[in-house]
Formats: C-alpha cells, sequence, structure tokens
C-alpha cells in the first residue's frame, strides 16, 4: 500500500516512510491510494486484537507480517473498550479504560508499536497536544527504543492532571510548555518538520492525528462498537482535530454500515460555519472547558473532503456539525448525573447534548473520550460530584513536574531541538 499527499499528489511514500515522515514535505496530509474493502460479516464475533488486524493489515502491506502484526495489537489492545446504554437508544463507547484513559491511547499504542517495528533510525517524536494526545504519546513511546519523544502544549490551558501526565514521564519524555494556544504548539511543529537543518540534525516524526499511524486505527473502535450495538448506529464524536471522527468515516468506506456521523464541537466552530456556508475560513482558537476541543484550524479537514470526494455539497448534504455552549455543556453533565448516574467529561458531555438534538431516531453513540476524573474540577463544579480517580491517573498526581517554558516563536523552539 502506497501513500499520497493531499496537496502535492505526485509525492508518495510506503507505508514505513508515511508513517516515519508524518506530514509529507509539502505539508500535506498522507491518505492511502486505495481504500481496502472489507466483507462486514466476516468480521462479525472477532476479537479485537483480530479485528484490528485484519483492518489495518492491508494499510501496512508487507511492512509487516500477519502474525507480528497481530502480537502488536494484542499487546497495545490490551484494555476494554465498552458499549453502554445510558438513555434509550443512546449509548456511549467508553474510550477511557486504557493507561492513560483517554481515547488516543489506541491510536498512539498502535502506532508506537508500528513505529518500532519498521524504524531503523533514531527518530525524535514531535507532537503537539490540546490536552490528551501529549500523555497518551507519553504512555506510549515510554522507553521504546530508539524513540525520543517532545511533546508541545499550552500553558495553563490543559488540567492539572492532564499537564501531570505528560511532565513527570522522564526516560525519553520531553514537555515543552508554550506561552500560547494550542494553534501555536500545531505551527511549530509544522515548521520544525520543514526545517532541513533540524531534520537533519535530528530526524523527526509526528505522532499527532496528523500521523497515518495515529489516525488510521482509530477506525478500529467505530467496527468494535457496531459490533456490540448488533446494528448500524450514528455516531456522535466530540471532535477537535477532526482526526477521530475522519477515522469512523474511513471505517465507513471500508464497509462497515452505518446510518450517520455527526461532530460535536464547542464554541470552536470553524467545521460548523464551513458546513453551513460551504466557505472554510479558520480561526484563532478560543479557551474553554473542554480544551481538548479547542481548535481553530482543524488539521484533518483536508481528510474529510478527500473523504467525501473533495465535493463540499455532499458533505453538507450527510456530514453534521453542531457547536454546543459552555452553559449547555456544564447543565448537560448535570443531567447525565442526576438522571443516569452518570459522571462525564466535559467533551463527551458536549457530544451526548448533541444527540439530544440530532434529528434521528435511531440506535446513537456517542464517543466517550475521556475518564471525567481528567477533568475533575469541571465535573465537580457542574454536578457537586468528584469523580473517583482510576489507578491509571493516580501515579502521575505526587511526581514533580519537569517541562522547558518557552514562548510561540518558531526561533526559540528551533534553538531548543538543535541543542536538545
Amino acid at each position: 500500500m502506497n501513500y499520497f499527499s493531499l496537496t502535492s499528489p505526485s509525492i508518495r511514500r510506503d507505508f514505513a516512510s508515511a508513517l516515519r515522515e508524518g506530514l509529507a514535505s509539502d505539508r500535506g496530509l498522507y491518505v492511502p491510494e486505495r481504500i481496502p474493502q472489507l466483507e462486514w460479516s466476516s468480521l462479525v464475533g472477532c476479537a479485537l486484537p483480530e479485528l484490528a488486524t485484519r483492518m489495518l493489515l492491508p494499510y501496512v502491506g508487507e511492512a509487516i507480517t500477519e502474525s507480528s502484526f497481530f502480537d502488536l495489537m494484542e499487546d497495545a489492545l490490551d484494555f476494554e473498550i465498552p458499549l453502554v446504554q445510558v438513555h434509550e437508544n443512546v449509548s456511549q463507547l467508553e474510550l477511557f479504560h486504557g493507561p492513560t484513559a483517554a481515547f488516543k491511547d489506541v491510536g498512539a499504542r498502535i502506532m508506537s508499536r508500528l513505529l518500532g517495528a519498521t524504524s531503523t533510525e533514531r527518530l525524535t517524536v514531535l507532537v503537539a497536544t490540546s490536552g490528551d494526545t501529549g500523555s497518551a504519546v507519553a504512555q506510549g513511546f515510554y522507553n521504546v527504543p530508539g524513540i525520543d519523544v517532545v511533546i508541545l502544549y499550552p500553558s495553563g490551558r490543559i488540567s492539572h492532571i492532564q499537564e501531570q501526565q505528560l511532565t513527570t514521564v522522564g526516560a525519553n519524555v520531553r514537555a515543552v510548555e508554550v506561552q500560547g494556544a494550542f494553534d501555536d504548539c500545531q505551527r511549530l511543529v509544522k515548521e520544525a518538520f520543514l526545517d532541513r537543518e533540524v531534520q537533519s540534525s535530528r530526524p523527526l516524526t509526528s505522532a499527532n492525528s496528523i500521523n497515518i499511524g495515529r489516525w488510521i486505527p482509530q477506525s478500529i473502535y467505530y467496527a468494535w462498537a457496531t459490533m456490540q450495538a448488533g446494528e448500524p448506529v450514528e455516531f456522535i464524536v466530540p471532535s477537535g482535530n477532526f482526526g477521530n471522527i475522519a477515522a469512523g468515516l474511513l471505517a465507513h468506506r471500508m464497509g462497515m454500515p452505518a446510518t450517520g456521523f455527526h461532530a460535536a464541537v464547542n464554541a470552536n466552530d470553524v467545521m460548523e460555519r464551513y458546513m453551513s456556508t460551504g466557505a472554510y475560513h479558520p480561526s484563532e482558537s478560543l479557551a474553554t472547558i473542554s480544551n481538548a476541543m479547542d481548535v481553530g484550524n482543524p488539521s484533518n479537514r483536508p481528510r474529510l473532503e478527500w473523504l467525501y470526494g473533495s465535493d463540499v455539497k455532499r458533505m453538507q448534504r450527510e456530514f453534521e456539525v453542531s457547536s454546543v455552549s459552555e452553559a449547555s455543556t456544564r447543565q448537560r453533565m448535570r443531567r447525565l448525573w442526576e438522571d443516569a448516574n452518570l459522571l462525564a467529561c466535559p467533551h463527551t458531555a458536549i457530544g451526548f447534548e448533541a444527540a439530544s438534538k440530532a434529528s434521528s431516531s435511531g440506535h446513537k453513540v456517542v464517543l466517550a473520550t475521556a475518564h471525567a476524573a481528567k477533568f475533575g474540577g469541571v465535573v465537580e463544579d457542574a454536578t457537586g460530584q468528584a469523580p473517583a480517580i482510576p489507578s491509571a491517573l493516580l501515579g502521575c498526581l505526587d511526581q514533580p513536574k519537569e517541562s522547558t517554558v518557552m514562548p510561540a516563536n518558531y526561533a526559540a523552539f528551533r534553538s531548543y531541538l538543535l541543542q536538545a
């Protein structure tokens, strides 16, 4: 399987090269030259590692043998991803049972193993995070041989637990605290990838959802949810960079049945306005209580357009995006506790609020993207209940924070990369 850049289709790479590069040299996102087609009925009844192997192996080609690939999936996916009914016709897919209690554990753990199995040089994984990506990458790549990790995060814009998770890992993982917004972190990462001197000094790869190794594996849990539901469902996906929901659409294009895809966003509503007007205008990101979705220029928009054949009018007809206010988010968190005895993180609550307003009457699945304890203060303020902290999160809380504070300009970051 080869991959091409959405910006310059003449740029083509095999799986290992596209995985290692992360972002193409023209700043374009890599996508597969074709979408493998699966016989859905033959997958029903598979265990999760087998499902992952059968869905992902066609994207890898001959880079990894089938038996080795299955072993990697069995190692990466060693936690439960249950579908739990919350209301009549509304369920949540609990994606917070991994080591960092967030959905990004799936993509990060799989990517780390794929990179370790295909790379022959020492690499620096460079990643910008608006919250959960950083901790998932830190844990997924912790002590992986031949890999260094540099994580950029916006100072004061992630939760305390999120910050502790990515600044207390140590070993091969370093945290950079950027004095700016997530979009600034993302910009610094993209500039570094295009800097030839930096790349020659320390070869870089990305673990954001711009990387095929993070993006494509997320398609697995959409299929897993559909199997557990026993019927096609409408997916309601809390969205920031839009890689998660793009992975769900990829699974659908592969042959997974679904009744719809609905992106739920916070006050950063650039994609809602895009679907309303047909014109895309990025904006500065706004800080909210659902910080992992504070993105003003979603990186995976080009992949969404590609999945719809670059037909914006078709996207407008078939792809729904709705924005949820801070007040509605808090209210939904409170109602979930009062009506269903459920404590939900603000991102998941946004998904439930969007589900309550969806026009369809069929089975809806909200992706529960993080454990409520990762946003304990926000949850307690909204519900009066302090979420119990799962064991996966306890270990980092009493460790000293280690980060490098840096202004949001590339010269400073470039100097850091060349000297680190």
